[in-house]
């Protein structure tokens, strides 16, 4: 990373006079959409072939004439052929119906709105103390490198990388389960927009939020402790100490900086897959999120639910490495077309 601190005319130079960052972003752009593409394709189909009739789960199993079932299929549209099904399906994806929930009988974009906050509240809440912490411990470990601190921390992220998510979820359930709440987002008869449902909405967020961030901060101390061991040995630091600035100055103004691009490139890449990665959690600690729905949407199955959340989550995957990528391709001039 030490070309971010070169002259700024050789950058721009090496980059085609700037022209290389718009070209990179463009790219990166288009290749967004064709994988957005390819989502909603499969989102399709995928749900298609799922073993069981909706129609006959939905009543769930019981003796009912088949031209009640029949009715119930062409109420879903399951009568038609599959390739006319597609093309209502992206009709009416492009205009934000996502279609109405079999077994709610609500519009699953309700279902999505309603449901979306509660999951990002779990996961921006764990994703920032994972980010800080992890990030913390691996600068301290990378600069002073061999301590005390340094061998305890590397061998706790290893063996915390190693433990699923859903797992110490249950761990915790299991060991803290009389000291904190076992499920939902509040508890009944609290109101939600007060003091009391702030503090109740938090002690119901401990134990999933500590399951997810004990999990997560365990990558960006390994990555963050690796980029700085890296930047450690660059020539620029050398002559940063050279000029007489202090251990701590040289840290902060420019090893740390340029060893955060992996690590920030991580978080993003994160936030998509975790939001993906929070129905287990969510399963675990009955938490009313996307990843419950998409749960409770499998034992039907409900077409329409799974589609919608799978879109959702896959686009929050996208986005979240089209943003890695754009600012990567800002700070580090080294990756843009030329």
């Amino acid at each position: 990373m030490a070309l971010l601190l070169e002259d700024p005319k050789a950058v721009a130079e090496t980059t085609g006079r700037g022209g290389g960052l718009f070209r990179t972003i463009r790219t990166k752009v288009v290749g967004a959409l064709l994988t957005l593409g390819f989502v909603l394709v499969f989102n399709f189909f995928l749900f298609r072939v799922l073993p069981g009739d909706p129609a006959r789960n939905l009543t769930r199993n019981r003796a009912i004439p088949p031209e009640q079932l029949a009715e119930m299929r062409r109420g879903f549209g399951l009568d038609q052929p599959l390739w006319r099904q597609f093309l209502s399906y992206l009709e009416n994806t492009a205009r934000g119906d996502l279609g109405i929930s079999w077994q709610h009988h609500a519009p699953v974009s309700q279902l999505v709105a309603e449901r979306f906050w509660p999951t990002v509240l779990l996961v921006g809440l764990s994703t920032l103390l994972a980010a800080v912490i992890g990030i913390w411990i691996g600068i301290r470990g990378a600069w002073w490198r061999g301590g005390r601190f340094d061998r305890v921390t590397d061998l706790l992220s290893n063996a915390l990388y190693a433990v699923p998510t859903f797992w110490l979820g249950l761990v915790l359930l299991v060991a803290f389960g009389d000291f904190f709440p076992t499920g939902n987002m509040i508890s009944h008869g609290v109101k939600g927009l007060s003091v009391e449902g702030f503090v109740d909405v938090a002690w119901h967020l401990t134990l999933p939020v500590l399951a997810m961030t004990f999990t997560y901060l365990a990558q960006y101390s390994m990555v963050m402790r690796s980029s700085l061991l890296d930047e450690m040995g660059a020539d620029y630091l050398t002559t940063a100490r050279a000029k007489g600035l202090r251990d701590d100055l040289v840290r902060r103004r420019h090893a740390v900086p340029n060893a955060l691009l992996p690590t920030m490139t991580l978080i993003f890449l994160n936030i998509g897959f975790i939001i993906s990665g929070a129905v287990t959690v969510e399963r675990i600690f009955s938490w009313p999120g996307l990843g419950q729905l998409s749960y409770d949407a499998l034992s039907t199955p409900d077409f329409p639910v799974l589609q919608g959340t799978f879109l959702v989550f896959s686009v929050s995957v996208i986005v979240a490495n089209l943003l890695s990528d754009v600012l990567l391709t800002v700070f580090d001039p080294r990756v843009r077309r030329p």
